[in-house]
């Protein structure tokens, strides 16, 4: 759309300086710029599109354009049995693949009407708590990389190894752990490996002050993110925002505390929010974050040094069959709300099991955050959504 651009004529001039200075007006004339940012390009995360329409250098409207990486996760689910689906569950959000593993048991659990030992919940408790960290810390380091600055990438990295041990030690895996069953874990903890992670999580506990150091007071970082990608409350209920993002802006939320499940009812969940709701307040929720999962990691191994030895699953048939009817389970995931719908008709695999994604959600709010900001700003809130795309195309 052509803007109309003011022209300022002088007393008393002729008519040809009229004609020349609308002729000069429609020269300097503007239109609006489609400008797309990928599905490949640097400043986002992974294959997802921005579709901008830019007046000048201002963004006047902004929409996400997904389905670059569409996995058809829900689809696979259908054809394969309760077993199997945990390993495609766990890799739509590959820095939160304990947490995606949850939500189909705990799923399957319930319609079971499954007890799971008590060893089993204190420990996913813990495992879940773990994975929390090490997404975060992947953020808190990409981000400021993203603005710039290189140096705190590598601090997050560090501290993501020493968890990164402690977790491959016990499942076998460094991303996509495959360590829940139906019924609990797939096998006890190994000795000595509590002492282990009470060690991993001390160290990292010790060392957060020096991402910190990097960037808190930082002029250039508060510059590029302090009243930069402000969200309010209400954008965030009409969108269903979720996790860090809507507790930055004051929607405190979080089903670990709201809704309990596993061994959360039993941990002091303290639940870190903000008001400011910009970029900044994004990045000091996922910080603070950290330090609470460690305190919630740490009373997870005190209780489970406490607990008697005693059995990490239940025992399951050849053929695992879940009866006929409907279940909702949530799990406040790294990102936010991670949910699966599951519909069973008495069979081995499910008839459908719909996947309720926090990234998805997230990232459909952009087309409401970008539009005013400058493109130099762009990059800065993308940032700070802190999404993963095989969360958004699932």
């Amino acid at each position: 759309m052509t803007e109309p651009r003011e022209v300022n004529v002088g007393i008393g001039a002729g008519a040809d300086a009229v004609a020349g200075a609308a002729a000069t007006g429609k020269e300097l004339a503007t239109e609006d710029m489609v400008l797309n940012i990928g599905p490949q390009h640097p400043s986002t995360h992974g294959v997802l599109r921005l579709r901008l329409t830019l007046d000048g250098e201002r963004i006047s409207a902004a929409e996400p354009i997904v389905g670059y990486m569409h996995r058809g996760a829900e689809k696979l689910f259908e054809v394969r049995d309760y077993r199997q689906i945990i390993v495609l569950a766990n890799r739509h959000d590959w820095l939160s693949a304990f947490a995606n593993e949850l939500g189909v048991v705990l799923a399957v659990e319930r319609m079971l009407g499954m007890e799971v030992p008590v060893r089993a919940v204190w420990a996913r408790t813990l495992m879940a708590e773990l994975n929390r960290v090490l997404s975060h810390l992947m953020f808190l380091g990409s981000y400021p990389l993203e603005l710039g600055a290189i140096t705190p990438v590598f601090y997050a990295f560090r501290e993501r190894e020493t968890l990164q041990a402690v977790m491959e030690e016990i499942s076998g895996g460094r991303m996509h752990y495959m360590f829940n069953r139906v019924g609990g874990l797939k096998e006890d903890l190994p000795y000595g490996w509590l002492d282990r992670v009470r060690s991993a999580v001390a160290d990292v506990r010790r060392r957060l002050p020096d991402i910190e150091a990097l960037i808190s007071g930082n002029e250039i970082f508060l510059a590029r993110t302090v009243g930069v990608g402000v969200l309010d409350r209400e954008t965030i209920m009409q969108y269903g925002v979720s996790g860090p993002i809507a507790r930055a802006s004051g929607v405190g939320l979080d089903l670990r505390r709201d809704d309990p499940y596993l061994a959360y009812g039993e941990l002091p969940v303290k639940v870190v929010t903000r008001s400011s709701g910009d970029c900044n307040a994004r990045f000091e929720v996922l910080l603070e974050q950290v330090r609470v999962s460690l305190d919630l990691a740490d009373a997870c191994v005190e209780r489970l040094r406490s607990l008697p030895r005693g059995p990490i699953n239940q025992r399951l048939p050849k053929v695992l069959k879940v009866p006929e009817g409907h279940v909702y389970a949530w799990t406040e995931n790294p990102l936010g709300i991670n949910g699966y719908y599951l519909v069973s008709r008495g069979e081995k695999t499910p008839w459908r099991l719909k996947l309720r994604s926090a990234s998805y959600n997230n990232v459909q709010v952009l087309r409401e955050m970008l539009p005013g900001h400058l493109v130099s700003d762009m990059v800065a809130i993308l940032g700070s959504m802190f999404f993963v795309v095989g969360d958004i195309d699932k």
